[in-house]
């Protein structure tokens, strides 16, 4: 590695290496069963599992998703229900009030918009109520183009095995979104944004990581430093 204004530049053999034993390990331990991860899903049925899988384990989301889409079919649904009825159907996966408040303010927007999203991300950016994740994962799972899900378990991973951001928010950090751009600038973007995802659930735990059985240890920074 080379340091560039007193940071490491991560070489792309690095992220070669890091792309490809992710990829493996997903094939084999991946959770290919969640719903949201299916073939021909409409672009509604994606956000909507997309806005409830933040800061909420898959596991919760997994269970609830089926119920949620019965009851809210379309955007036009969640816009003609009342906002305490949104909140009752919400609260098995926690924080229904600022979700209940966030999914009515969308659907009202993508009534007008008539459920299409623009594929171009300045014109997604400018949609109310859309935050920098959901615009990667409208951008990824619609449109097909290599956008990382950035969020505290997919940095937990980058980190852990290149290099610590600097800035507490995720969100501005320029060294994490470019690491994590370079890293999902594949053809399998999508598989490898869940691998990771995936991974730092099982293995890379952010309390006990399974560092001494993880396939990474050997080249992995955390691990050097913490020697388990």
């Amino acid at each position: 590695m080379i340091k560039v204004d007193g940071r490491k530049r991560i070489v792309k053999a690095r992220i070669i290496l890091f792309q490809d034993k992710m990829l493996g390990w997903f094939g084999v331990f991946g959770r290919h069963h969640l719903p949201w991860r299916q073939e021909g899903l409409s672009s509604y049925e994606i956000v909507i599992a997309e806005v409830l899988l933040q800061r909420t384990k898959a596991e919760t989301v997994e269970k609830f998703h089926a119920l949620f889409l019965e009851t809210f079919p379309s955007w036009e649904a969640i816009a003609k229900a009342d906002n305490s009825f949104i909140e009752q159907q919400l609260q098995p996966v926690g924080l229904y009030r600022q979700r209940a408040k966030r999914l009515k303010d969308l659907a009202l927007e993508m009534v007008g918009r008539e459920g299409r999203f623009p594929s171009d991300r300045k014109s997604l950016e400018q949609i109310p109520f859309l935050g920098q994740y959901i615009v990667n994962a409208i951008e990824l799972q619609l449109f097909n183009k290599p956008r990382p899900l950035i969020d505290v378990n997919m940095t937990r991973v980058l980190e852990r095995y290149f290099e610590e951001r600097q800035l507490a928010d995720i969100r501005c950090d320029p060294y994490l979104q470019s690491l994590a751009f370079r890293v999902i600038n594949h053809p399998r973007s999508k598989e490898i944004n869940w691998a990771i995802l995936d991974f730092a659930a099982s293995i890379c735990k952010a309390r006990v990581p399974l560092c001494t059985s993880c396939l990474l240890a050997d080249t992995c920074t955390f691990y050097k430093k913490n020697l388990f």
